[in-house]
């Protein structure tokens, strides 16, 4: 997701909404008592959302004919780490999916390995927090699948994606961008690691060559570019302990549509 870092950060909780309180202002956001009901608020959304539709609705699937002419390539469109331009040059042959953490076996998948799984291919309306839509058609294997190849280890909670996007191009790695979804997210049918658009293989500006889809929630938490999943039970000692790179400079961590 594009987003210009010296923007104030924002934060939009549906319950607060649901108040009439909207506010971008950064003295707010840093106050422990208004972040503390923004964070309330939040929980309440999302509880509300699985309460009425269901842990396994799901989002809104379209035809081919509402395919969008042009899918915006929003945020990073070429990560510049080594690492990557490494994986670029060797057209990806050398890369693996590594899943780990709070796991039995903890293994490491090639994309051949992922193309030989069950596959699930669905149109969605990508919703970005910017405000503009897509219609694209997403292929890729059902996270849960591969969950399931790991298997879980007891208080497995949550499951954080790192990404090769370094999206602050830091020297200390803080920039890397990082998502994360709860168990919940993680088996819903649409959850899927996706690896093609539109009938081909992933474009790099796309998150190549492999980016979650995780379609009742916002364009940020589609986390691109991915290298490897760690199952934990929290994350509070993971970055700034919000659950995800946006999520520690303000935004929801769930942001579901």
């Amino acid at each position: 997701m594009s987003i210009d870092l010296t923007r104030r950060r924002f934060l939009i909780g549906s319950g607060i909404a649901a108040t009439g309180i909207l506010t971008g202002c950064d003295a707010l956001v840093q106050s422990p008592s208004v972040n503390a009901v923004l964070e309330k608020g939040e929980w309440l959304s999302m509880n509300a959302q699985r309460l009425l539709l269901g842990n396994q609705q799901l989002a809104r699937e379209y035809s081919e004919a509402d395919l969008s002419p042009v899918f915006k390539a929003n945020g990073t469109q070429m990560p510049e780490t080594d690492v990557y331009k490494q994986l670029v040059d060797s057209n990806f042959a050398n890369w693996r999916l590594q899943v780990g953490g709070m796991v039995k076996t903890a293994k490491s998948f090639s994309m051949a390995d992922l193309k030989a799984m069950p596959s699930r291919t669905q149109i969605t309306r990508h919703d970005c927090v910017e405000g503009w839509s897509a219609i694209g058609k997403w292929t890729g294997v059902p996270l849960g699948l591969v969950l399931e190849q790991v298997g879980l280890a007891p208080g497995a909670r949550y499951a954080v994606f790192y990404c090769a996007d370094d999206y602050e191009q830091s020297l200390d790695g803080s920039g890397l961008y990082y998502e994360s979804i709860d168990l919940v997210d993680a088996w819903h049918p649409q959850t899927i690691l996706s690896y093609g658009m539109n009938g081909k293989d992933l474009e790099i500006a796309h998150g190549a060559p492999l980016r979650l889809r995780v379609e009742r929630q916002i364009g940020y938490k589609h986390a691109k570019y991915l290298m490897r999943i760690e199952l934990v039970d929290s994350f509070k000692n993971i970055g700034s302990g919000k659950g995800g790179f946006w999520e520690d400079r303000g935004y929801e961590w769930y942001a579901g549509i």
